[in-house]
């Protein structure tokens, strides 16, 4: 990444600029703008999250936010209500309020005599997802938006449910944010940071319980999903995202189902600003936000209208590995979505264990461990450890596998969709499938994944219990993917009854029996070189900290060999650092632990420990916040505990049980 100091227009930045709503909420936000503004008024971009300016997204608002600012924009990192330097209370991710306010700081932004009155939105995760949420709601002054690493379903491809099956994500998150929002303001900033501290200590949710009460995608989903109205939102749109990311599937819907323009990128990168995220190749993403910007904030011809529909990044097949530094592969370009050289190719799961020839009636038992899924890495890698899926031949073991036999090199690109006939011997059973990639001495590379809940296979509004013994159809479309599958290597299905730790068990282990299937692929003519091109990866100088504590991340399994117990330990140090350009120390360490019996679903556990810390001069403040999650075949049953510290003075110490009934999950 080549870093840029010298801008077409000198930079001032104003790192606590109050934006008054009109309900008498202060929210603050960090801008960067031209110096001359007030004389030659810009065009406006907003960033809108709630993980803190002052000490949570410093690094790469450094290397982002003074580089538009430099190429003639007002860009402005605002903290929602109830979080960071902001006044108020949080409710929940996405709510009515949070939208509502975004609306009115669009449109506080546009009436500014430094504004032209254009106005774009980006973000990438919960900034990328209000981004969409907000253009559907058509403020006038919102003209384009980058939305990266989103989804158009809060339901269907979030952290909470995934093919109506519940992600412990939704326990691991929900205790982030937990521990994320019940942090204070910067005491430097706010005379009565102390007051706001204990009314957001007493306020803050658990939001892990409010989810977990909307088992099926009732209204409460609806809301925010902008797949219900995809007409709605009329701001250009550019998606970008990443194939490393859990949120693969966002892209290529806009592309299709979007009338506004809209164009896409996906690379090979996790949950990151393309500009620094792994694995690389990086691309200059803040060259091709200034081209998104400039047309349709400014009305420059930048051509990015002749851009094509979706550039892809085509990765080579690699070896299993739980993280890489650098993915070969090329890019590739569609012009619209599905691309017209994107066939496909139908492979029958065969008796046998075969995928492809003639297929033919199947008999085949799925009954896996509890435990089946422990190489299946981080729902959303993003904190840069070992997050990635592991080699998949212990999970295969535990699972039906079928497959193929040797194959001519192979460019999968799209979402695979398996077609089964099978019966359950439990009213409520769940069903994992992966496509994975059979390397010549038996390594095996997850390629791409879904999961079921059976009594969803018709609708996720109106799940319907199985009938034991009964045959039924199930359609499981896979993540979207571009993958290089290399000659002479095989494709290989594994389906399995259980996927732990990345979705919680359902009440009883079932047995599955297969009775059919088909794999249908998306496979593309074969790419002959890169079709398109990016310029190299840039940026605004580094924030200026120092390192008290470095960061580590830890992925351990353990087997208590007594008790048989399997448990995944995930441990994240954030570090510790001092923000030199304003003296503020904050830093935190995430531990989660993921526990099954190999034999009794029921069994599951998930617990949570974060610690945040912060301090400016004598003053030292911490928080502690714990999470825990286990089940009966009826109930989920959740336990939180938030403590807050001044020193080693206790301020704050609150504990929440809940009992929530199991509704076909």
């Amino acid at each position: 990444m080549r870093t840029v100091t010298d801008f077409p227009r000198k930079v001032a930045e104003t790192p606590d600029m109050p934006i008054v709503l009109s309900d008498g909420c202060r929210l603050s936000a960090r801008v960067w703008m031209p110096e001359d503004a007030g004389d030659d008024p810009v065009p406006a971009i907003l960033e809108f999250l709630p993980y803190r300016k002052r000490d949570g997204t410093t690094a790469r608002d450094a290397l982002t936010h003074p580089y538009f600012a430099g190429h003639g924009y007002a860009s402005l990192r605002v903290d929602m209500r109830g979080n960071g330097d902001s006044d108020g209370l949080m409710e929940d991710e996405y709510s009515a309020q949070e939208l509502s306010d975004a609306c009115e700081v669009i449109a506080w932004i546009a009436a500014q005599p430094w504004c032209s009155g254009s106005v774009g939105m980006m973000g990438i995760s919960w900034g990328g997802f209000n981004g969409l949420q907000v253009a559907a709601l058509q403020p006038p002054a919102l003209k384009a938006i980058i939305t990266l690493c989103s989804t158009v379903d809060r339901y269907a491809d979030d952290i909470h449910y995934k093919g109506g099956c519940l992600l412990n994500e939704n326990l691991g998150w929900g205790a982030t944010m937990w521990a994320y929002s019940s942090r204070a303001p910067d005491p430097a900033l706010r005379q009565d940071w102390r007051e706001e501290w204990l009314k957001r200590l007493e306020a803050e949710p658990f939001l892990p319980a409010l989810w977990l009460r909307h088992q099926h995608r009732d209204a409460y989903w609806r809301h925010g999903s902008v797949c219900e109205d995809f007409g709605a939102i009329r701001a250009a749109t550019l998606a970008v995202g990443g194939w490393g990311d859990a949120y693969k599937n966002a892209v290529p819907q806009l592309v299709q189902h979007l009338s506004a323009p809209v164009k896409g990128i996906v690379g090979p990168w996790v949950h990151k600003y393309p500009h620094f995220a792994v694995p690389e190749p990086r691309i200059g993403f803040l060259q091709e936000g200034l081209r998104w910007w400039d047309r349709w904030l400014k009305g420059h011809d930048t051509g990015v209208e002749d851009d094509p529909a979706c550039r892809l990044y085509l990765m080579e097949g690699l070896r299993p590995a739980t993280w890489y530094d650098h993915r070969p592969g090329l890019w590739i370009a569609e012009d619209a979505w599905p691309g017209p050289g994107i066939g496909s190719e139908v492979l029958a799961l065969g008796p046998g264990g075969t995928l492809g020839g003639a297929g033919g009636p199947l008999d085949v038992t799925v009954a896996s461990p509890a435990h089946c899924g422990m190489e299946g890495g981080e729902f959303c890698a993003i904190w840069l450890g070992p997050e990635m899926p592991g080699d998949q031949r212990a999970d295969d073991a535990l699972s039906a596998c079928f497959d193929s036999g040797p194959m001519p090199a192979t460019d999968i690109v799209g979402a695979p969709v398996l077609r089964l006939r099978l019966a359950s011997d439990q009213p409520v059973a769940q069903i994992a499938v992966r496509l994975n990639h059979l390397h010549p001495d038996g390594a095996s590379a997850r390629i791409t994944w879904g999961v079921l809940n059976l009594t969803h296979r018709s609708s996720h509004e109106a799940p319907e219990p199985l009938t034991p013994g009964e045959e039924v159809e199930v359609t499981l479309a896979l993540d979207h993917i571009a993958y290089r599958l290399p000659e002479g290597h095989r494709l290989r299905v594994a389906v399995s009854s259980a996927y732990w730790p990345m979705i919680w068990p359902a009440p009883d282990a079932a047995t599955l029996t297969l009775t059919s299937g088909t794999l249908d692929l998306p496979v593309r003519h074969a790419a002959q070189a890169d079709e398109c091109s990016f310029p190299p990866s840039e940026a605004a100088p580094e924030e200026r900290t120092r390192v008290i504590r470095p960061a580590a991340h830890v992925r351990r399994t353990e087997i208590d060999r007594q008790t048989g117990v399997v448990s995944l330990i995930v441990e994240d140090d954030f570090g510790l650092i001092e923000h030199l350009d304003h003296g503020l120390i904050n830093g935190g360490v995430a531990r989660e632990r993921w526990e099954i019996h190999p034999d009794d679903p029921l069994s599951a556990r998930g617990t949570t420990h974060w610690t945040e810390e912060m301090a400016r001069g004598e003053i030292s403040l911490r928080t502690e916040t714990y999470g825990e999650m286990w089940s009966d075949a009826k109930t989920f049953h959740l336990r939180a505990r938030l403590q807050a510290f001044k020193g080693n003075e206790i301020v704050h110490d609150r504990e929440v049980t809940e009992a929530i009934p199991r509704d076909l999950v």
